[in-house]
């Protein structure tokens, strides 16, 4: 083969480019993982403070507010968390007045979500009285939402670090630190104001960045049709986005109009300790999406398909080992919390499950809401209504057998399982059938691993209860040590082995 060959350059080039979005996307990964362990340490401080100084029912009732007050932010982003890499490969405007387009349209969305909560405050607080400064936590929606596009816009720029700053850092820290200072102040509003407090600094540690990547918008006006041909572009994704949260989220919505908020206090618990590895595969989303975009604008659907497996297997080995090192020794975990907090641990055992079988749905949709975006959103609105059906199909099931409350809260964790998988299944095939290639980020080394952790995990469950304390210091770390020596050995390949190797910075 001769030097410079014109037959041999395209095909060079690609691999190369091949080479540079692994890189990228193993860059990205590896950030994710030390997030995820940084998030760990600084949620379960909060989750001890919140459930042995404010109770299961303080909880509760912070636990809904929050949930109404984020699902008007997601809506508020206007897709714009995934859209917002779309728009920058696209254009060739200046990409720091794209930005300051996403950040404005954010910022009068969100400004109108938080005045319906202004003036409707008992969505955040159905079950209890509007007291004091209640309806003002609205205004949060705007610290949110625009947090969330600023950082969309740092991982464009292959900056995942923002994220992990803001993410699993301060905002986690902050609310922890928040909800010890508060609890002197007042057990009834002090998990509020640690959330207004960890959600204004991780809006300030999310524009810093932002502002160094991009600089100031010199030249910027605003155009209102411009504006609106912006958000008009992303609905089908906002959308999309607000399915996949909602279904997140609806299982607890669900569960407290049959329960009480002392239990929907403790079923938050078990879905804030799943929803740590969540994290994981949701950060991909901006470094998937200028990836697949590039791909697209050169037809390399092959690639394409080739990365979502890649992440899609990268994020099922690390949530599957998660799963089993949190839900083996699960009454343990919901234990550390507050000893009437253990009742939740079979719900925790069904949402650590979800998130692994989602892992798949969530990889395959960060390519179809590029190249299909209309017929995912039908996909999800299907999966979020058998979601429902399922919940309060099995919610009235247990009702009827006379199962125990803390039973009766399992039903929405299994019927969201169900309802994802379902979904992960269904957009798997559909991204396969356009991009003409395979799709699947299952490998059979996974089933192995969690045999064998499954059964080490299984002789520290069975140490006397005085011992629990083994469980959470020896069992998770021991755990996860044979269940990623297995992975490591028998199902990692050499492009799955760059996850852990140091490269060069990607340009």
């Amino acid at each position: 083969m001769r030097q410079g060959d014109p037959d041999t350059l395209p095909a060079e080039q690609a691999s190369s480019s091949q080479q540079d979005d692994i890189a990228a996307l193993a860059k990205g990964g590896r950030t994710n993982v030390f997030g995820f362990l940084l998030r760990l340490a600084a949620r379960l401080p909060f989750l001890f403070i919140a459930g042995r100084w404010y109770g299961a029912d303080a909880l509760g009732r912070f636990a809904y507010a929050v949930l109404v007050v984020e699902f008007v932010a997601q809506l508020a982003t206007l897709g714009l968390k995934r859209g917002l890499a779309g728009a920058l490969a696209q254009t060739e405007r200046p990409h720091n007045h794209v930005v300051t387009d996403a950040m404005l349209v954010t910022m009068i969305a969100a400004l109108f979500g938080s005045a319906l909560l202004v003036a409707f405050p008992q969505a955040m607080f159905p079950n209890s009285g509007i007291n004091g400064l209640d309806r003002l936590l609205a205004l949060i929606v705007i610290a949110v939402a625009g947090s969330d596009v600023a950082l969309a816009a740092c991982a464009y720029r292959f900056d995942i670090g923002a994220t992990v700053r803001a993410r699993s850092i301060i905002e986690p820290w902050a609310i922890s630190i928040g909800a010890f200072a508060f609890s002197f102040y007042s057990t009834r509003d002090g998990l509020i104001l640690s959330y207004v407090l960890s959600m204004v600094a991780a809006l300030v540690a999310s524009i810093i960045p932002m502002t160094r990547h991009y600089g100031i918008p010199y030249g910027w006006r605003p155009d209102g049709g411009r504006l609106w041909r912006l958000a008009r572009r992303n609905l089908p994704l906002a959308a999309a986005d607000g399915v996949e949260w909602g279904s997140r989220r609806l299982d607890l919505a669900i569960l407290g109009l049959f329960v009480s908020p002392a239990v929907v206090g403790i079923y938050y618990v078990a879905q804030q300790v799943a929803s740590l590895p969540q994290k994981l595969k949701t950060s991909f989303d901006p470094i998937l999406g200028p990836v697949i975009t590039r791909n697209l604008a050169e037809g390399n659907l092959t690639a394409i398909a080739k990365q979502v497996s890649q992440v899609g297997f990268w994020i099922i080995a690390a949530q599957a080992g998660i799963a089993l090192a949190l839900g083996i020794p699960g009454e343990a975990v919901m234990g550390l919390v507050g000893p009437h907090f253990v009742g939740g641990t079979g719900a925790l055992a069904f949402l650590l499950l979800a998130e692994v079988v989602a892992a798949t749905a969530v990889v395959s949709e960060s390519a179809l809401v590029y190249i299909a975006r209309h017929r995912n959103l039908m996909i999800s609105l299907c999966m979020i209504g058998l979601q429902a059906a399922l919940s309060f199909g099995l919610i009235m099931l247990a009702r009827r057998f006379g199962l125990s409350p803390m039973a009766i809260a399992a039903a929405p964790a299994l019927a969201l399982s169900i309802a994802l998988g379902a979904g992960a299944l269904v957009k798997a095939r559909l991204l396969s059938h356009l991009l003409g290639a395979k799709v699947n980020a299952w490998r059979w080394p996974l089933l192995s691993a969690c045999g064998v952790a499954c059964i080490v995990g299984a002789a520290f469950v069975a140490l006397p209860r005085e011992y629990e304390w083994v469980e959470l210091v020896f069992g998770v770390a021991t755990i996860l040590g044979v269940y990623g020596f297995v992975i490591w050995r028998w199902g990692f390949g050499p492009e799955d082995r760059a996850l852990f190797r140091r490269q060069k910075a990607v340009a």
